[in-house]
């Protein structure tokens, strides 16, 4: 069983690729048994943030949480935080037993996640996030 060294929520990760505090040191991670959330996946979901279609001058993160990956970024439309701060983009979460991943969106409003759908393939949840027509993640 793979145990990180450090406290999965304490991690959190920007696309510039910030340290991980000094001192603070993974297990790595080995196999298709690895467990979530783990840094592999994180940097996964980072490099793919960057091709989205919206929301292109902000800097996402991407933290780690209980059984899957949150993705938080600056509110720029103000249409949910009018400062401007961090909001809930979307939640990834690995289903083993299926084989598949669930993504879920934010109803802010409800302050409720909903999912969105059930894809075969990482990459597959992350092309949805990223073209996002209809602004249900990039609000």
């Amino acid at each position: 069983m793979n145990t990180p060294d450090y406290p999965v929520t304490a991690l959190r990760h920007g696309i510039e690729g910030r340290p991980r505090p000094a001192g603070r040191t993974a297990t790595a991670i080995t196999g298709a048994e690895a467990e979530h959330p783990n840094e592999l996946d994180v940097r996964r979901i980072l490099r793919a943030l960057a091709a989205r279609s919206r929301y292109r001058y902000v800097t996402p993160c991407v933290e780690p949480v209980a059984g899957g990956y949150l993705i938080v970024a600056p509110c720029c439309s103000r249409n949910i935080d009018a400062e401007g701060g961090p909001i809930e983009i979307a939640l990834l979460r690995p289903c083993p037993d299926a084989g598949t991943w669930r993504v879920l969106a934010k109803d802010h409003k409800l302050g409720q996640w909903h999912e969105e759908a059930e894809c075969a393939r990482l990459s597959e949840a992350l092309a949805l996030i990223n073209r996002d027509p209809d602004r249900r993640f990039w609000q």
